[in-house]
């Protein structure tokens, strides 16, 4: 997906002209200015999903891209300008004092026809969406660190509902500056000066049950699998599920992973209290009911979490779940008899019932020639069972190229048992040779605990802003999911508290005993720097040589946090077609 046609794609998007579903297109555009890496995105294959995908395939589902208008990046140009906000955008003001200091600002006049028009005439829920320039770049992509918001835009008078669709445009410009963000910019070595932000207006995909709005599934879908399980290949690609709004996933949190090419397959589990605990309880909503507090730079102001009970009363368990049945101690598809739910997607990946797995190998392939690199894609899909004429709606919300070395790297058993091995692991993400690194920060096994979590981020934190300011790469290495929003599933760092670690190591534990999410936004920016992430299981063959840290002298330690220097660089090798991988 080049510059040129990325370009040419944006060139042909029209002109908003105040209608936004009447007008008949999809993509239109407020400015003249870049639309942005996920507006051009869409804009680039939308005629991909309309030529190359049969409705009539797939058992009718019907498959669009969900109605949007653009704000191009001249009007964040304009909208900084006249209220003089550089100075204090690029300071090291707290986050929260930018974000108001944003929403005190005015908007471009010229702009505000425009919004109160589109939001006039819309009545349903809005993701208000970050579009940059730098998002979705191959190499240095910002997946998830710039700020979304969702509105629900039900207020019965025009004046309400437009001004917090202006508050949700200004939040996410302001998220340019956030510190996460300046944090990410400067470890892709970009400037932050030179960075815009387009903002995508587009409607919710899913359905309104009482206080709730969201769709029945929400998945991210990658042409290629770091992890493959069991018979899978890397090229087979795949897929994570989850019930409501995509956020449980990109977010690090409980959802079902399978690979498209085996649906029917399911993760390796020790019981089936085991894969209970594993999969998703919660879900996420743009809530439609009582107002919430006032907070307009809150990103999940207008969402609330609903739990099994909720989702099956809404209806949306119909397809998604099964029923653990405990005087037979085995699991049901669907959600006929009575016993504990279990969100496995088995009535659509066992049952076929809905044809959703075909569909989204066919949009991974059409997606994957169009690109011509491998891709990931994020999609929501609405069934409405109240209404049996209505078809299964795919909403198709984001395409980028997603990184694939193929640098030959070889490892043999002896470099795995070498007495010199730090850590070595067959469950590896990455390929190639790093050498330069003395420096390894690690979370301290004998002080670990879960609910030490945030204590644990602030503490490398702190070691990793030391880090990268005098430029020093370093291993990481640490308990459950790193990035996880779910603190008892891992350590909830967000990238720009560990944007100068170079290679990075995850360990289970007998009591966080977690697969790695690969739907994260958290796990697409790794790839795409080309981080190395080693995966070692407690139980597994090789472990982690925590004496030889131990007896290390500290460069600098907490309760929870240790950082040591060595004499010599270590070896870190990884071999990408097997997942193996070593640091000596």
């Amino acid at each position: 997906m080049g510059a040129k046609a990325y370009s040419e794609a944006g060139a042909r998007v029209p002109r908003f002209k105040r209608q936004f579903f009447e007008s008949g297109e999809v993509i239109t555009r407020i400015g003249t200015g870049s639309l942005g890496g996920k507006a051009l995105g869409l804009a680039f294959i939308k005629d991909t999903l309309t030529s190359k995908l049969n409705p009539s395939d797939y058992g009718n589902i019907t498959i669009n891209i969900p109605t949007l208008v653009v704000i191009a990046t001249d009007f964040f140009d304009r909208f900084m300008q006249i209220n003089n906000l550089y100075d204090l955008a690029l300071s090291d003001m707290p986050d929260d004092r930018i974000a108001h200091a944003f929403q005190n600002a005015e908007l471009p006049p010229e702009l505000n026809g425009d919004l109160r028009r589109l939001i006039a005439d819309v009545h349903t829920p809005l993701a208000i969406r970050s579009s940059s320039l730098l998002e979705d770049a191959i190499y240095e992509p910002f997946a998830g660190v710039y700020g979304t918001k969702m509105i629900p835009n039900n207020q019965p008078d025009t004046d309400t509902r437009f001004s917090k669709l202006v508050e949700a445009i200004k939040f996410v410009y302001s998220s340019v500056f956030f510190s996460e963000a300046r944090d990410y910019i400067r470890a892709t070595k970009q400037s932050i000066e030179s960075e815009k932000m387009a903002v995508i207006i587009q409607e919710v995909v899913g359905l309104k049950h009482w206080e709730r709005y969201y769709p029945d599934i929400s998945g991210v879908a990658r042409s290629y699998n770091f992890y493959p399980t069991s018979h899978a290949k890397p090229e087979d690609g795949v897929v994570d599920l989850a019930v409501g709004l995509g956020k449980t996933i990109v977010d690090g949190g409980m959802a079902w992973t399978y690979s498209p090419a085996y649906p029917k397959s399911i993760p390796p589990y020790n019981s089936i209290g085991d894969l209970m605990k594993q999969t998703q309880t919660k879900f996420w909503a743009v809530n439609m009911g009582k107002p919430p507090k006032y907070d307009p730079t809150k990103e999940t102001e207008y969402m609330i979490e609903g739990n099994l009970k909720d989702a099956e009363l809404d209806g949306a368990l119909d397809f998604t779940a099964s029923t653990y049945i405990p005087e037979r101690d085995r699991i049901s598809p669907g959600i006929g008899p009575k016993g504990p739910r279990i969100i496995n997607f088995a009535p659509i990946l066992q049952l076929n019932e809905i044809r959703l797995n075909n569909l989204v190998n066919d949009i991974l392939r059409a997606c994957e020639d169009a690109v011509g690199a491998a891709v990931e894609t994020e999609f929501a899909l609405t069934i409405d069972n109240k209404r049996k004429d209505r078809p299964v709606r795919l909403g198709f919300l984001q395409v980028r190229p997603m990184v694939v070395s193929d640098a030959e790297v070889k490892i043999g058993e002896d470099e795995l048992n070498s007495e010199d091995a730090l850590v070595a692991s067959e469950n590896v993400l990455g390929n190639g040779i790093i050498d330069n690194i003395k420096d390894v920060v690690y979370v301290r096994p004998d002080a670990f605990n879960a609910k030490n979590t945030r204590l644990i981020v602030a503490d490398i934190e702190k070691i990793n802003r030391e880090l990268v300011n005098s430029g020093t790469p370093y291993v990481l290495i640490g308990f459950g999911r790193w990035g996880s929003s779910d603190p008892w599933l891992g350590i909830n760092v967000n990238w720009g508290q560990i944007s100068g670690s170079k290679v990075i190591v995850e360990s289970t534990l007998a009591n966080m005993n977690v697969e790695l999410s690969q739907g994260s936004h958290f796990f697409h920016n790794i790839t795409s720097f080309q981080i190395p992430y080693f995966s070692v299981r407690f139980d597994g063959k090789y472990k982690i040589n925590w004496d030889w840290l131990e007896k290390l002298n500290p460069e600098s330690e907490t309760e929870y946090v240790r950082h040591v220097k060595l004499e010599r660089p270590l070896n870190v090798k990884v071999d990408g077609r097997s997942g193996r991988g070593v640091i000596l």
